[in-house]
């Protein structure tokens, strides 16, 4: 059976010292680069993650230089973020962009808003803090791959006499839809950290435009920000196994094991490549271990919803979409299954409902594109048909 590799995106692990005697040990990366394996790339961009442009510092001079010097700059610059008449932004999962292309094409995902958030009130000269927010996993597919979504966003801290007078020191923004800030549960990272998720985004990206040399050089660089962050390290075994390099593939996922033995997403790559280089024993072993911490897989419920659709059994589908609604409520695309298993059942307002749940939910630009599409023409048919 074919696996699909999986790993995170925007999403760091943070070690935090409490009881443990020690840390866990960083993860010997020497062996793990095959240089003669890949085209070196420059990444340009590289430099420029956290870099405002001339139209930021614009932006902040002359637009809202007013609201700044009558609000203070912390409170000026959350209210401009916030308010849609000014910045107009939109959150888009699609792409990790910079600070400054973020804020050219005023759209990004949690990570690319944080970026751009960062690096305007850097401008002001307001300190920030980069918090992970501790939440489910949010699965998706992208080319044949599992991806899983964290969440960051941004703490900004008051300076001058806006910090001494002010009834509030920092305030939180966050550009996810739907977040609750006060209900969020949240770590402090830092900011290597912070630059390791980009670049391991930026890598993951790569890797599903099948563009390989520059996912490689990207991962030279989040391993050497953040050498204990192991979403990187997981996400090279991928490519690896994308390339066929089965065995450095095992090699990297074991490394990570070793570090965290429990680590479901290397388990699961390791399992796959496994099977791949015929050492089924030990693959069942390895998928053993998986089901003991980890009985269904991301996206199961929703892979039966769509098996059930082709088959024709809508009432399974129907059932089967709201088993993974109850994993994750957002989940764009089981709404929109959701929403076709009730209309073949001859329920169009349940499926036009779900349908509308499924636009708010979706994440990525085109997916949304696709849902108003599909919500514009059941208005027209139900236009028609009165």
């Amino acid at each position: 059976m074919q696996r699909i590799a999986r790993f995170l995106v925007c999403l760091a692990t943070v070690v935090v010292v409490g009881c443990a005697p020690t840390p866990p040990r960083p993860i010997e990366t020497k062996a793990l680069w095959h240089d003669a394996h890949f085209v070196a790339r420059d990444l340009a961009d590289a430099a420029e993650i956290l870099t405002a442009n001339d139209a930021m510092r614009d932006y902040l001079r002359k637009d809202i230089a007013r609201q700044l010097r009558r609000d203070g700059p912390m409170r000026g610059l959350v209210a401009a973020l916030e308010k849609d008449s000014q910045l107009k932004l939109d959150y888009d999962a699609a792409v990790t962009r910079t600070a400054a292309q973020a804020f050219s094409a005023r759209q990004g995902n949690c990570l690319s808003l944080t970026l751009m958030t960062a690096s305007l009130a850097r401008e002001l000269g307001l300190p920030v803090r980069y918090r992970k927010v501790i939440t489910d996993e949010n699965w998706s597919r992208r080319n044949e791959m599992l991806v899983s979504a964290g969440h960051v966003n941004i703490l900004i801290e008051a300076s001058g006499a806006e910090g001494l007078n002010g009834t509030s020191r920092g305030m939180i923004v966050d550009f996810l839809p739907g977040s609750d800030i006060l209900r969020q549960r949240a770590i402090t990272i830092d900011e290597a950290t912070v630059l390791a998720m980009f670049m391991n985004n930026r890598a993951v990206e790569s890797i599903a435009a099948g563009d390989a040399d520059s996912a490689y050089a990207w991962l030279k660089l989040a391993i050497a920000q953040a050498p204990r962050v192991t979403e990187s390290y997981n996400t090279l075994g991928v490519l690896y196994q994308r390339r066929a390099m089965l065995a450095e593939a095992e090699t990297v996922y074991r490394a990570v094991l070793d570090r965290e033995p429990e680590n479901i997403t290397a388990l699961a790559n390791l399992a796959g490549v496994l099977e791949r280089l015929g050492q089924m024993d030990d693959a069942a072993l390895i998928m053993s271990r998986l089901r003991r911490i980890e009985p269904h897989p991301p996206l199961y419920y929703f892979d039966e919803g769509v098996a059930a659709l082709k088959r024709g059994e809508y009432e399974e589908a129907e059932q089967q979409f709201e088993r993974e609604l109850a994993r994750n409520a957002e989940h764009s695309q089981s709404l929109a299954g959701l929403a076709v298993a009730k209309y073949r059942q001859g329920k169009p307002a349940d499926g036009q409902r779900h349908l509308a749940a499924a636009l708010a939910a979706a994440v990525d630009v085109d997916e949304r594109r696709i849902y108003a599409d599909k919500m514009a023409w059941l208005t027209r048919q139900k236009t028609v048909q009165q």
